[in-house]
C-alpha cells in the first residue's frame, strides 16, 4: 500500500533508511555519520510511504521549481517486490498533480540500483550546465558533507 505519510510513520522511517544504507557498505560506499536524511523532515506532507507500518519512503522536495526526490529507501527485508518503482511512481504522479514539469534527483552513477535502476524508469543523466542554482548548491552541499559527486549524477524525468 503507498500512502501518504502521517505524522506517526516519520520516526520509524530513519531505521528503515540506516537498512537501506547498509547496503552500500559491500561497495565501499559508506554515508557520513550524523543524522540521516529523512531525520531532518518534521513534515509528513513531503513523505510517500510503502506499508502501515512502512517499510519504505519517499521523500521530496522543490528544487529550482521542480519536484526532486531527496531520497527512496526500502529495507531490505522487504527489496525486490517492486517497492521502490510504486515510491518513484507516487512520486512521479504528485510532481504531475503538482503542475511540476519534472523530477530530479542525485544518485551513484554505477550502483545498479541507483543510477541504472532510475534509467529504466525514464530518467536522464542532466550535465552540470543544465542545473539550476539551487541544483548546484544541493551537488555542493553533498560534496561537503563527503558525498562525492564524481561517482554520482544528477538525473531527470520530464513529466
Amino acid at each position: 500500500m503507498i500512502r501518504e505519510a502521517e505524522p506517526a510513520d516519520l520516526a520509524a522511517l530513519a531505521e528503515i533508511e540506516a537498512a537501506a544504507d547498509g547496503m552500500f557498505v559491500p561497495l565501499g560506499i559508506v554515508f557520513p555519520p550524523g543524522t540521516t536524511v529523512i531525520e531532518g523532515c518534521d513534515d509528513p506532507g513531503r513523505v510517500i510511504v510503502a506499508g502501515r507500518p512502512p517499510v519504505g519512503f519517499a521523500l521530496v522536495g522543490m528544487v529550482d521549481g521542480l519536484t526532486h526526490l531527496e531520497q527512496i529507501a526500502v529495507h531490505p527485508d522487504h527489496g525486490n517486490r517492486g517497492i521502490g518503482t510504486r515510491l518513484l511512481d507516487a512520486v512521479c504522479a504528485a510532481a504531475t498533480r503538482a503542475g511540476t514539469a519534472a523530477v530530479t534527483l542525485t544518485t551513484f552513477r554505477d550502483v545498479p540500483w541507483n543510477a541504472p535502476w532510475y534509467a529504466r524508469r525514464g530518467f536522464h543523466v542532466v550535465r552540470p550546465h543544465e542545473w539550476g542554482p539551487e541544483l548546484t548548491g544541493l551537488v555542493e552541499h553533498e560534496r561537503s558533507l563527503g558525498i562525492e559527486v564524481a561517482p554520482r549524477v544528477v538525473m531527470r524525468k520530464d513529466l
